[in-house]
């Protein structure tokens, strides 16, 4: 814990530092990754961490583990005592990495009872004085019947393995190093008595560049998006090898993010805060500490601001500094404050989601009230409203003279007004903070209050150029698309006067233009939410209108247009009534509160329509009642999160402080300007996966300059060229990155290499060739996936299909897109390979990628010469644009009907599903289903798809009797194996499940391990040929 008694000026203890130079020498001579890793144990070593170089077996391991416990606890413990210590608790059999991690949290204190009776606390670690965890480095553990890592690094505190250290020569991709890591924890690290079990944070480096990232079994949150640098306080990165291992790996740093910088949430996600988390923390809570020993409190010189911007993870620093402050001694209650009742929920939500046990909600200001006489619960969560109702209605009480802190989420709003006043008259000895990602200065203030004026100084900033330097969040693509002509005019208009005139009005809400614009929306919906697979998931947008009227034309407009529509998107709306309170910034999003009662009668009963629509959607029975309302809008706020609704229609609900990362496009018809701009637009860019690449923008109104003068305000000048993507033609003929000066190829000269090196995809033989093909097509794949989100793509695929010989196709195609003649022969310039030969090229990137990972395992991976480690497969990318089984059955059904044989068959439907991730271990099984049907018998579709799932089953009975009988397995046992592999799509060697299923047999018997790994491979292959199909085992 950092220690808050020294003199305040000396904030030396920050871990996060102000300033680092580098002391050391760029090294002109090659490393090899045995060099780096013996360079980096050095340092390690002259930082004050033991090397323990003959420490390499599971039974050392745990030796040492022993020595460290005893000497942290100052106990002996007899071999008994141990033995029992070890298997009842530090290595309990039933313990997965979920328990492991809790220990580390909550549960590192353990009642010990000795043989003699006595119970004593046994610590695994101290939080309190942190310099007594003992820390010590470790190389090359082997760890008995997994895949030998030999250039592993660890770190042990107090004997535990709580770091994983991945080195990579300098020039090898760090992807590679994290794919690595992604490889151990399935095969190793979990195994069944394994101390690994206990690792909380993964480290990879190339040298060069230099990550941390938090052991998670969320599998979503394992991508490499979530690995971060360290950095310094201006937040300027901290990434070679050598300045990563002088300030992360200082013992009191890394003791400080393993201890108390990290949280173990509610749903058992590990999340490891990022510097610019911790330096604001950091920097409140010494705040506090200074005002409070220089007593000089209720002042804007005992607070400050810190400005993070939107969808930078302020939650978890707001939490972990409330939650750190009520370690503070002096420290009677924490307040966090939000501005809306929505919020409020979400917050405790969110903050539950942390520690279920540390907060205290409250429904009404009656329960605020109760609430600040409990003891139990230092952190109270709070709106505004309550907050002030509650000075207003309680003249004396007993917290008004206590040691407060006060922590406001989004300060940027109403904190300006009553509450500010009566807050600052009740409470005589308060600390207070704000967050905000839109600060207010004097350029956007409406009045003479600024954010610094209200909260003092800013303490800390992390701005969206800094978030999007740390890939923490997207750019924005913006489309200004006011296109239709005859609206010209009122789409343009900037002053808000004339555009609530009644005739502006009435040529907004034009039936017309509403018509075109949702036509638009149906017509670019799949494209820009990359769901132009059937079946594939992709995202979902948000479509932000200028009044309630609005809300209703656009919701009766996509109802009527998708009447006959076979795949329909499911449309939800929400709003309310907004209040015309005063704004306290210029673009703030006004606020619609939950009381609907000043609601007028048709808005009301159009609501309720809205309402019933979504009822009948997912079976539930929300209403405009008291609760319903409100209960309503969480259950939609959870649909959207989830996917379940495509396009959801709102005035200003949900366009602040909602957060839902699948959510990539914001359609707009609404004037925005600074803050709300920036909050609307920020719905979009939270980071997903690889084919989320920035947040797409869609305006229906000329927002360019007040886009570039919002991000501007909260960034600087040069911020356009960093939050803004590239233009089409950039992506196109390629362009220079500025800020790495680095020239990127577009889409076209890809394209011409890749069609002449590689005319036939199936004749790569060499290595090298296959080498060169990976990284290319990898190229080509990227740059597609960026393109998918821009129109002048859509058209140009779309023209492909187009009879340029017929007069009429080619004007109906030009009026689609709004193309002029020279706009057509612009897209005709441009080839793009034809569809067969992409799936070709996806099926051979496949192949390859397989024989690569078979290579590896093997022996012939010693006698090859080219280096591979500079190649990434784009696997999320292969699986955005996956095909799912139904589709293939369909294409089965319609193909048989134009060839003439059923080998063309074979072969067409061959192509497709090797060029499929997901199904190319159903070759066999849809090949058979093909030849052992009279497809000519089938009438439909549907039929197809019952055929083959009642076909797929038996086969699946069928084998896996076969199976059992073949490898002599414990026939109940297997089947229970196998049904709960199919169910989580995966077979797992960890457990104790598959050696239940193995013939008696010693483990001691060398044949036991050879035959345990034959009988997990066939039932691997098992699972992925027959996963999904359904049916019983």
């Amino acid at each position: 814990m950092i220690d808050y008694s020294k003199p305040i000026a000396e904030t030396s203890n920050f871990i996060v530092l102000e300033k680092y130079s580098n002391e050391w020498k760029v090294a002109e001579s090659y490393q090899s990754e045995g060099d780096l890793e013996r360079e980096f144990i050095q340092d390690l070593v002259n930082q004050g961490y033991e090397f323990l170089p003959n420490l390499n077996t599971p039974e050392a391991l745990l030796a040492n583990v022993r020595v460290q416990l005893q000497t942290l606890n100052n106990v002996l413990l007899s071999n008994g005592e141990w033995l029992r210590f070890v298997e009842t608790w530090l290595m309990k059999p039933s313990d997965g990495v979920v328990e492991k991690t809790r220990k580390i949290h909550d549960d590192y204190i353990h009642d010990f009872v000795f043989d003699d009776g006595h119970i004593q606390n046994l610590y695994l670690l101290d939080k309190k004085n942190i310099a007594r965890n003992k820390v010590q480095v470790i190389k090359q553990f082997e760890q008995a019947g997994t895949h030998a890592s030999r250039y592993d690094v660890t770190i042990l505190v107090n004997g535990l393995p709580l770091v994983q250290v991945e080195l990579k020569k300098r020039g090898v991709a760090i992807r590679e190093a994290f794919n690595q890591v992604h490889r151990y924890s399935k095969e190793s690290f979990n195994s069944d008595h394994s101390l690994f079990k206990y690792l909380q944070l993964f480290v990879i480096s190339n040298g060069t560049d230099s990550r941390y990232f938090a052991n998670t079994t969320q599998r979503n949150k394992n991508s490499f998006d979530f690995t971060m640098n360290w950095a310094k306080a201006d937040n300027s990165l901290i990434k070679d090898l050598k300045d990563f291992t002088a300030t992360f790996f200082q013992k009191h740093t890394l003791l400080n993010v393993l201890l108390h910088y990290s949280v173990f949430d509610v749903s058992n996600t590990l999340l490891v805060m990022r510097p610019y988390q911790i330096a604001a923390t950091e920097r409140i809570l010494w705040k506090i500490n200074s005002a409070y020993h220089a007593q000089n409190w209720s002042n804007t010189e005992s607070g400050g601001f810190i400005w993070h911007t939107t969808g930078s993870g302020k939650t978890l620093t707001s939490f972990k500094a409330a939650r750190l402050a009520t370690e503070l001694d002096v420290i009677e209650k924490v307040f966090f404050v939000v501005d809306r009742k929505d919020l409020d929920y979400q917050t405790m939500k969110e903050y539950q989601r942390f520690s279920p046990d540390s907060v205290n909600g409250s429904d009404s200001t009656a329960g605020l009230k109760r609430n600040l006489g409990k003891d139990d619960n230092k952190i109270v969560v709070t709106t505004i409203q309550k907050l002030n109702n509650l000075m207003k209605s309680e003249a004396d009480l007993p917290i008004y003279g206590k040691q407060v802190v006060f922590i406001f989420d989004e300060c940027h709003r109403s904190q300006f007004g009553e509450a500010q006043k009566n807050l600052k008259k009740k409470f005589k000895k308060f600390y207070q903070f704000g967050f905000t990602g839109t600060p207010i200065f004097p350029e956007n203030a409406l009045g003479a209050e600024t954010t610094a004026s209200v909260f003092g100084r800013e303490l800390h900033s992390y701005v969206i150029t800094d978030a999007i330097r740390d890939e923490k969040v997207l750019k924005f693509k913006v489309d200004y698309n006011d296109v239709r002509p005859k609206f010209k005019a009122v789409e343009t208009e900037k002053d808000e006067k004339k555009l609530s005139a009644a005739e502006n009005k009435q040529a907004l809400l034009h039936p017309d233009r509403i018509r075109e614009i949702t036509q638009y929306i149906l017509n670019n919906f799949r494209q820009k939410t990359h769901r132009l697979q059937p079946g594939n998931k992709g995202f979902n947008a948000m479509f932000a209108v200028s009044s309630v009227d609005a809300a209703k034309q656009y919701y009766e407009s996509f109802r009527e247009l998708q009447k006959r529509s076979d795949r329909p998107l499911k449309v939800a709306t929400i709003f309310s009534f907004a209040a015309n309170e005063e704004q306290d910034a210029i673009g703030d999003i006004q606020d619609e509160s939950f009381d609907l009662s000043a609601m007028n009668s048709s808005a009301k009963e159009f609501l309720s329509a809205a309402i019933s629509d979504y009822n009948a959607l997912f079976k539930t029975n929300f209403s405009l009642s008291n609760n319903g309302f409100q209960n309503y809008y969480r259950d939609l706020a959870k649909q959207v999160k989830a996917k379940e609704i495509d396009l959801l229609i709102v005035v200003g609900m949900f366009l602040t402080g909602f957060d839902a990362p699948t959510l990539n496009t914001l359609f707009v018809d609404k004037n925005l300007r600074y803050h709300g701009l920036m909050q609307a637009y920020s719905r979009t860019n939270r980071i997903f996966d690889a084919t989320k690449t920035f947040g797409n923008i869609v305006t229906f109104r000329d927002l360019e300059q007040a886009t570039i003068s919002a991000i501007t305000l909260f960034g600087d000048k040069n911020t356009k060229n960093v939050v803004l993507e590239k233009s089409y033609k950039e992506y196109m003929e390629g362009f220079t990155d500025l800020a790495t000066g680095e020239a990127r190829r577009g889409f076209v000269d890809v394209v011409k290499e890749l069609e002449a090196r590689f005319p036939d995809p199936a004749a790569i033989e060499k290595e090298a060739d296959k080498k060169v093909f990976a990284k290319l097509f990898g190229e080509y794949l990227r740059i597609e996936n960026v393109l998918q989100n821009y129109d002048e793509f859509a058209s140009l695929k779309e023209l492909q299909s187009v009879d340029m010989t017929d007069p009429m196709a080619v004007e109906a195609f030009k009026t689609k897109h709004y193309l002029n003649d020279d706009d057509l022969t612009a897209l005709q310039a441009i080839t793009l390979p034809a569809e067969r030969k992409i799936q070709d090229y996806r099926s051979t990137y496949n192949d390859v990628r397989d024989w690569l990972r078979r290579e590896k395992s093997s022996a012939e991976k010693e006698k090859s010469t080219i280096d591979w480690d500079d190649v990434v497969f784009e696997v999320d990318l292969l699986k955005s644009q996956e095909i799912n089984l139904d589709y293939i059955l369909e294409l089965i059904f319609e193909h048989n009907k134009k060839v003439k044989s059923k080998s063309d068959l074979v072969d067409e439907v061959r192509r497709v599903i090797r060029a499929s991730l997901g199904n190319r271990a159903k070759e066999s099984l849809l090949v058979d289903f093909i030849n052992e049907t009279d497809l000519d018998k089938i009438g439909d579709k549907a039929s197809v798809i019952d055929a083959f799932f009642t076909f797929a089953q038996t086969e699946q009975q069928r084998e896996a009797q076969e199976l059992i009988k073949d490898e002599a397995l414990n026939a109940e046992a297997t089947r229970r194996y196998i049904s709960t592999s199919l169910k989580r799509e995966f077979a797992s060697e960890n457990g104790t499940e598959l050696n239940a299923i193995l013939p008696k047999m010693s483990p001691l018997n060398p044949q036991y391990l050879t035959k345990k790994q034959s009988v997990f491979q066939k039932i691997a292959a098992f699972v992925e040929k027959f996963k999904g199909v359904g049916g019983q085992v």
